[in-house]
């Protein structure tokens, strides 16, 4: 796919629902007792997986677009499935359905496509096996394929090395199923949905600093969840709306959660001029509209316990952080390194085909600003995120760019590149 530099981009734009709201709203409705009820679903083809997996295991589930509807059958009513569980491309599937299966009554496998077999699980199986579940690496590479033999599992104190709301959210499903309280201590706070949604579907879950804590065994009842829009995804549109001189661009109903909203907190601290509109509640996920304006950015550095805040947006804040005056520094994001792609090497790569200053680090990028940038061929490494990022960048870029694989944005964002396009024509 090809893009030339846009003129301004105005107009208003609304993102798909979040992608990790959507993952947990199919994964609680199903263990709950009754209907759940989804509105603004994310239809991409990772949450997609979700429904698979689940509808496998016995749950039945109506896909109708806009509205999902799951008919749950309680914290024990999932059944063996006939085949392999295929989670696709989706991390977030593999990760935290391991933590549901480690505790029922029957074995399971769980796959995933090419990327999800180089994915690191050591991260989900080492605290599982503690909780005395049976799950092994069929491989024995530490990655998927796994086999999950489901047991009776106890309550932990897990220490994490790391802050990963997959890995968190892991641990607390499978302290449904413990027989005491289980609890989770990060490094740093990741991002909150599973914590929000639990309570909401009526655990009881509590919080207090980086230690998210669970009770066993509760009666979950289904909910009806209004799926907030994807501030990862809106991320593109704040970047495209800041770097293209003379836009304006409205996002309408993002989730801007404290543990999700990093990319708001640098990008004001660039200089940015963006406003939030119309904060609300929605199933207990904060809310609010962006208005978006081209701004003269500076430099900044970003690490530390902002990092799980916008660990997803990084590729596109380097890119921006090319159109700024001075330096920025990109820090303690080893994470990038284990996505679909290994994202500080693919952004070093192809920022530079396109003439920019660039410095890949043990833990993120240096990124001198303020040098045009050209266009050149990109490859995408079938990373959704990549191939969006190099989209937008390619509108503030000279001549023309290639964006090879460009359709992996399905697994995030299906309709990205239509509700780009009508923003150049405002």
């Amino acid at each position: 796919m090809t893009f030339k530099r846009a003129n301004a981009l105005k107009g208003t734009v609304t993102v798909p629902g979040d992608k990790s709201i959507s993952h947990r709203a199919i994964m609680l409705g199903a263990i709950s007792e009754g209907t759940t009820q989804v509105t603004n679903f994310l239809q991409g083809a990772d949450c997609l997986s979700t429904i698979s997996c689940f509808t496998k295991l016995g749950i039945e589930i109506e896909n109708k677009g806009e509205e999902v509807l799951i008919h749950g059958k309680g914290l024990h009513g999932l059944h063996k499935p006939a085949c392999v569980l295929d989670t696709g491309n989706s991390g977030t599937t593999t990760r935290l359905i391991a933590g549901i299966l480690a505790g029922q009554t029957f074995t399971t496998e769980l796959n995933g496509d090419a990327s999800i077999q180089s994915r690191p699980m050591k991260r989900i199986m080492e605290p599982l096996a503690s909780m005395g579940a049976k799950i092994e690496s069929l491989r024995g590479n530490g990655c998927a394929p796994l086999k999950i033999e489901g047991t009776a599992l106890h309550g932990i104190h897990y220490i994490s090395k790391i802050a990963s709301a997959q890995v968190k959210s892991c641990i607390l499903l499978a302290g449904l199923y413990a027989d005491s309280p289980t609890s989770v201590t990060e490094p740093y706070l990741s991002r909150n949905h599973s914590e929000l949604m639990l309570k909401h579907f009526g655990a009881s879950v509590t919080g207090e600093g980086t230690t998210a804590r669970i009770l066993p065994e509760p009666v979950l009842y289904g909910q009806k969840i209004r799926v907030p829009g994807d501030i990862s995804s809106a991320a593109y549109f704040i970047a495209a709306g800041l770097i293209i001189p003379g836009s304006e661009i409205l996002i309408k109903n993002v989730g801007v959660n404290p543990t999700r909203d990093g990319i708001l907190r640098v990008v004001k601290d660039m200089g940015a001029d963006i406003t939030l509109l119309n904060e609300n509640r929605e199933s207990g996920e904060p809310v609010a509209d962006l208005l978006v304006r081209h701004s003269v950015l500076h430099g900044t550095t970003i690490g530390g316990a902002l990092i799980p805040t916008l660990i997803d947006e990084l590729p596109v804040i380097a890119a921006l952080a090319c159109f700024a005056n001075g330096t920025t520094v990109i820090q303690d994001a080893q994470e990038l390194k284990v996505k679909e792609s290994n994202r500080i090497d693919v952004m070093v790569e192809n920022l530079r085909a396109m003439g920019a200053r660039i410095t890949g680090t043990e833990d993120g990028m240096i990124i001198e600003g303020g040098h045009p940038l050209h266009g050149a061929v990109i490859d995408s490494r079938l990373d959704h995120r990549i191939a969006m990022t190099f989209a937008v960048t390619a509108l503030a870029a000279d001549g023309e760019t290639t964006i090879q694989d460009a359709d992996c944005v399905r697994i995030s964002y299906p309709g990205f590149y239509e509700d780009l396009y009508q923003l150049t024509k405002a």
